[in-house]
């Protein structure tokens, strides 16, 4: 389209980029008329999301000062910056922002109208040295509608015969109002025609950029300060149309700052009255009513609650990334209603679960990450995503919170959830970093945890016999734990001097690998040709959730060995205290020279493991250790209190914005973190990891079950079992089991049973069989009338194969069926 005198220059502008992921400030009304969630960095405002969480609809709007002689100043770049909340546990906040050279201060309060979709933003313009009229201030605004940069159209237009500024993508639309006049106005592409541009450039904007269609826009205003007139009220308004976010910001400035204020803050003051008082404060904080409004700020009415209101690395992600972090993953969101319930809020904690029944599949299992919806975001399965659900049930349960009538109404999520853990596990497709397939102790901890939990449910509610398989199968996975992550004799563990250690992941039997000590990890994140490493040389703090999730005691001899060796190749030391890294070899961090993570990097450590590591010295009685680590945790936090996903733990680099300590440019704040935060301080108050489920700790630490049996199934083929052990083989299928002890000699026919989880199964009665034997198997499948044509063994050893690290063979669940 030919340009005329209205359309600015330089379409459809550079490409489009989001901003910095490290947050000084989240907030957004706890009011459903108000869907509005606002983030805050740098001295300005961040993303704003609308009409839902996941909805990211703004980069980010600052001002620009100009004045005599060229003089140009953006505040986010050229003022010091201080931000506080109006008070301790409300998300409302006071920014003031000094310009390093003194000419300046400005001092804004930021609420959203609970009213309305509006946010508010009090300006307040001092001018410290030359005379106000020489000076001009500018609001600058760059519209990202959902999710995208690129694709807006701003333009100036008028609402009730005042200057309004306008943008529209995606059926999405803001505008911004201002109390005090504007000025010159414009509209303009990013990186060309847009106001920084033309300020900079030329000191005062063109008149004729008044409209931006189609790229990555920008929108600017002169705001009428005055000698008399230093303050002003901007309104950002949403709608579905202009008209309607004009006339939302309309109305909140009619209203005025100070009744929305105080309509804001009183809310957020019932809500925090109405929790435990686990009050903590540290260099001027109450961290736990800080973390307390961090989780309440990523929720959203349907209960979902997304991983962090932000996108690390954000100033080098564009329009290809669209998701950041404002997604919800369900093991993220089962560790924020966690944090509820540790402060003392059940009603939130059952949301969640309720939003969780809502999204879970038919087949019973969740996806990795998902919209608010509930459209999955990203393909991967992992196996404690679809198990942690049935641990938040019982929580609430054994709390008082979900009464007999009420877990009847979740039993049919509970009955698929189980059944998936079941048929499915205990091989995952992902780890809990999302990133490697196999045998992982954290996710075996969880399964494990969450079938014993899920037998007390389906018994209480009369289901005694499906109730005896998942705790028959939680035995045989708990016995094996060793033998698929356990490793001794290693270069590692000879180098930390321990007999052996468990590992971060074992890989799936793909390649004909016995044991970790056989095998290779993918780690992911790494330049191509660097990414595999041996199983047994990786280690991670992932084997501490066998004693989080009651499998095995603190004191436990593998256990403390596997803390020397995490210790030894894990454990960084800043100013703060001990931070641990994710994994040996991890590459999900900013390059050596602090360059932004781009497909490769080299991973930084983690505030949510001092939390992790501080629980496993609680569980091992070391309660001074913990709250030590607790200080650790909080002192991990940036300058607004909130927790990165990351800390930096090279030289500092202020031409990158890193610190040694500080925040790395990951996601902040992580809400995982503060949930780990908020039950950390539950758990010390209570002297007892407060989100240990009971039944394993009463199981296998107190009673030491064992279980009589083995398993085989297709997607972990077991090689070699203990004698005096029965086999049991579970298949997807019916079949008739062929099987011999002794070389074919003697020919045994067994039909399997199907059980309530649609396993087909049959116990070998093998028990008898001497060491050095092996049985030998193969199914005929009536159903299809034909033959597997696959003959399987299983040797019998003299010694007990649970402590012979081992790992099994993935298998096609479809093919599986079809048979």
């Amino acid at each position: 389209m030919a340009a005329t005198l209205t359309d600015a220059l330089g379409a459809p502008g550079i490409p489009a980029r989001w901003t910095s992921s490290a947050k000084s400030g989240v907030g957004t009304a706890l009011s459903p008329a108000c869907p509005i969630w606002f983030t805050i960095s740098r001295g300005i405002l961040n993303e704003v999301y609308y009409p839902s969480l996941d909805s990211a609809c703004t980069r980010d709007m600052g001002l620009v000062v100009t004045g005599p002689g060229g003089y140009f100043s953006e505040e986010k770049r050229d003022a010091v910056h201080s931000t506080e909340p109006f008070e301790d546990g409300v998300p409302a906040y006071r920014l003031v922002n000094t310009a390093a050279h003194g000419t300046y201060q400005i001092e804004k309060r930021i609420i959203t109208d609970p009213e309305r979709p509006v946010l508010l933003q009090e300006i307040s313009f001092t001018l410290l040295r030359g005379p106000v009229a020489d000076h001009r201030v500018y609001a600058l605004l760059a519209p990202h509608l959902v999710n995208a940069g690129m694709g807006n159209t701003a333009w100036v237009g008028d609402y009730e015969g005042k200057p309004v500024l306008f943008a529209s993508g995606r059926r999405a639309c803001l505008a911004l109002a201002s109390s005090l006049p504007w000025g010159a106005c414009s509209a303009g592409y990013v990186g060309v025609s847009d106001g920084w541009q033309q300020l900079r450039r030329d000191g005062r904007l063109d008149p004729a950029c008044r409209r931006a269609e189609d790229g990555n826009v920008a929108l600017t205003g002169e705001i009428g300060f005055s000698a008399a007139n230093p303050k002003a009220l901007l309104a950002l308004g949403f709608g579905t149309t202009p008209q309607e976010a004009a006339q939302n910001a309309s109305a909140s400035l009619k209203l005025g700052f100070a009744p929305a204020a105080e309509s804001y803050v009183e809310k957020w003051r019932e809500w925090q009255a109405s929790l435990l008082p686990l009050d903590r404060h540290g260099a001027g904080i109450n961290t736990y009513r800080l973390s307390t409004a961090v989780l309440a700020t990523h929720r959203s009415s349907t209960g979902a609650a997304v991983a962090s209101l932000s996108i690390p690395w954000g100033f080098s992600k564009g329009d290809d990334d669209i998701g950041g972090y404002h997604l919800v993953w369900p093991r993220d969101l089962v560790e924020t209603a966690g944090g509820f319930l540790a402060a003392g809020d059940p009603a939130q904690a059952a949301e969640i679960l309720a939003y969780l029944r809502s999204i879970q599949q038919p087949d019973g299992h969740w996806p990795q990450n998902t919209w608010l919806d509930g459209s999955a975001y990203w393909p991967g399965i992992q196996m404690d995503e679809c198990a942690f659900p049935l641990l938040l049930t019982d929580a609430l349960r054994r709390a008082g919170h979900l009464a007999d009538a009420a877990l009847l109404s979740f039993m049919p999520m509970i009955e698929r959830a189980a059944s998936y853990v079941v048929r499915n596990g205990p091989v995952t497709g992902e780890d809990r970093w999302e990133e490697d397939a196999g045998y992982s102790p954290f996710t075996l901890a969880v399964e494990t945890a969450a079938l014993l939990a899920a037998a007390d449910m389906f018994e209480i509610c009369g289901k005694a016999e499906p109730a005896n398989y998942l705790r028959e199968t939680a035995d045989v996975w708990n016995d094996q734990i060793e033998r698929w992550t356990y490793v001794t004799g290693t270069p590692l563990g000879e180098e930390v001097g321990v007999k052996g250690h468990y590992v971060r992941i074992a890989p799936p039997d793909t390649t004909g690998a016995a044991s970790p000590k056989d095998g290779y990890v993918p780690i992911k994140n790494r330049p191509p040709g660097d990414s595999d490493r041996p199983a047994e040389a990786i280690v991670s703090p992932d084997a501490l959730a066998l004693v989080r999730f009651g499998l095995r005691a603190a004191d436990d001899p593998r256990i403390v060995d596997t803390v020397k060796v995490i210790d030894a190749r894990l454990r960084c030391d800043l100013p703060q205290g001990p931070v641990w890294y994710r994994y040996t070899s991890d590459g999900y961090g900013e390059h050596a020279d602090g360059a932004p993570f781009d497909g490769t990097g080299q991973g930084r450590p983690w505030p949510l493991l001092v939390g992790e590591r501080a629980h496993y010295e609680l569980a091992a009685g070391r309660r001074d250790k913990a709250a030590s680590l607790l200080k650790t945790l909080e002192d991990s936090a940036g300058s607004g209190g909130l927790l990165p996903e990351q800390v930096w733990d090279g030289p500092d680099m202020a031409e990158r914005e890193l610190r040694h300590g500080g925040p790395s440019g990951s996601a902040m704040p992580l809400v995982w973190a503060h949930s780990e935060h908020i039950k950390l301080l539950r758990s010390l108050s209570d002297g007892a990891v407060f989100d240990m489920p009971p039944q394993g700790v009463k199981r296998y630490i107190e009673d030491r079950t064992a279980a009589p049996r083995r398993t085989w199934r297709f997607n972990h083929k077991l090689r070699a079992m203990a004698a005096g052990k029965l086999l049991r083989l579970e298949l997807l299928a019916r079949a008739v089991v062929h099987w011999s002890s002794d070389d074919w000699a003697t020919v045994h026919d067994a039909e399997t049973t199907e059980n309530a989880f649609g396993i087909h199964l049959t116990d070998l009665p093998v028990a008898d069989v001497p060491p050095g034997n092996t049985i030998v198997f193969t199914f005929f499948w009536p159903d299809a009338g034909c033959w597997e044509n696959v003959d399987f063994s299983v040797s019998i050893d003299k010694l007990d194969s649970s402590m012979i690290p081992k790992s099994g063979n993935r298998f096609s669940e479809k093919v599986m069926l079809q048979k």
